[in-house]
C-alpha cells in the first residue's frame, strides 16, 4: 500500500541517511518511478526531504529532522504488534499502552498518512473469537505473559484430557499464541503446547531460563497445527454429496482434490474423519444432502439413527 511505502521511505532515510532512488526501490521492491512519486508525496505532505544529483547524490532528510515515532516506550513498541487485535492486547494488560502508542504514531504521521490510518481504523475491525462460544476464563494469562517477557520459569498445576487429569509441570514459556479466541503457551522443555485456560494454579519464580536462539514461534505453531490435524484425522470415509453441499476444513479440501461427479450430479469423495462417533454427529447435520458409503460401521450407525428418528416421529 502507498501509505506503508511512504512510512518505510521516511524511516529508511532517518536510520540510514542518504539513499538513492535505486537503493530505495530495491529495498521496497518497487520501480524507481514509484519511488519518485512517493518522494513527491512526502514533500507535498511537509516532510523536509531533499534530493542531490551526481555520483554521490541521493535523497536525505533535513539535518536534525526526526519523526516523533522515536518517542515510543519499549512497552508501547511491543504493544504495536497487537495493534490489529485490541481485545487480546487488553487481556495481556497492554490496553492503555496500546492506546498511547497509537496516539503517538498518529500524531507523528504526515496529514495524508494520518487520514489514511483513520480510514482504516474506521472501516476494519478484527474480532478473533468464533460465534456461539463463551470466552475462556484465563486468570493466569497476565502472569504467563510476564514470564514470557522476562524468560522466567513457571510452576503450574495443569488439567489435561487424559488420566491423570491434574498434573504438576515446570514450564519455560517461550511464547503465547492466540488461536480462534483461545490462548496457548508454547513452553520448554520440548517445546510443548499448553492451553492457558487449563492452568489451575500458577507459581511464578525468579529462575531465568535461556530461550533457544533458533526457536521460531510462528514456524513452530505452523508445524504444530499440521501435526495436530494429521493426528486428529486418522480415518477416512467415502461419501456422496448432493449438488451445492459444502463440507468444512480438511474434508472440504479433500472434496476439491479427489471428488468426482456422478451421473446424477452428486459428488463422490474420500474425506478424512476424526472418528466414527464424530463423523456420525457431523454428517447427520447435513441431513439428506449426504450419503455415507464407507466405512460400513459408520453407514450402519447413521442408518440406525435415522431409523430411530423415523420411528420416534412417525
Amino acid at each position: 500500500m502507498k501509505s506503508s511505502r511512504l512510512v518505510s521511505i521516511l524511516l529508511l532515510l532517518q536510520t540510514r541517511g542518504r539513499l538513492t532512488a535505486a537503493q530505495l526501490a530495491e529495498e521496497l521492491e518497487v520501480s524507481v518511478r514509484t519511488v519518485y512519486r512517493d518522494v513527491e508525496a512526502l514533500s507535498a505532505a511537509g516532510v523536509p526531504l531533499y534530493g542531490d544529483a551526481g555520483h554521490a547524490g541521493g535523497y536525505r532528510l533535513l539535518d536534525g529532522y526526526r519523526t516523533r515515532l522515536t518517542g515510543l516506550t519499549t512497552d508501547e513498541a511491543e504493544a504495536l504488534f497487537l495493534a490489529g487485535v485490541p481485545g487480546p492486547a487488553a487481556e495481556l494488560g497492554l490496553g492503555s499502552v496500546l492506546a498511547a502508542a497509537q496516539l503517538k504514531v498518529r500524531a507523528a504521521l504526515p496529514r495524508e498518512l494520518r487520514e489514511h490510518a483513520d480510514r482504516i481504523s474506521g472501516r476494519f475491525h478484527l474480532d478473533a473469537p468464533g460465534w456461539y462460544a463463551d470466552a475462556d476464563e484465563t486468570p493466569y494469562l497476565s502472569a504467563v505473559a510476564d514470564a514470557v517477557w522476562k524468560s522466567r520459569v513457571l510452576h503450574v498445576r495443569y488439567r489435561r484430557w487424559r488420566v491423570p487429569t491434574d498434573v504438576e509441570r515446570r514450564l519455560e514459556p517461550y511464547g503465547l499464541v492466540l488461536k480462534a479466541g483461545r490462548w496457548y503457551v508454547v513452553a520448554g522443555p520440548g517445546p510443548r503446547t499448553f492451553r492457558v485456560d487449563q492452568i489451575l494454579e500458577l507459581a511464578a519464580s525468579d529462575e531465568e531460563f535461556a530461550r533457544p536462539g533458533d526457536f521460531d514461534l510462528a514456524a513452530y505453531w505452523s508445524a504444530y497445527q499440521r501435526d495436530f490435524h494429521e493426528r486428529l484425522h486418522r480415518a477416512e470415509a467415502v461419501v456422496r454429496l448432493a449438488p451445492g453441499t459444502r463440507l468444512s476444513g480438511r474434508a472440504a479440501h479433500a472434496v476439491r482434490v479427489n471428488g468426482r461427479t456422478d451421473d446424477d450430479g452428486w459428488t463422490r469423495a474420500t474425506v478424512p474423519i476424526e472418528s466414527i462417533d464424530q463423523a456420525h454427529a457431523d454428517f447427520l447435520r447435513l441431513g439428506t444432502a449426504i450419503e455415507v458409503l464407507e466405512p460400513a460401521e459408520l453407514r450402519e450407525l447413521i442408518a440406525a439413527t435415522v431409523t430411530e428418528l423415523a420411528r420416534r416421529y412417525a
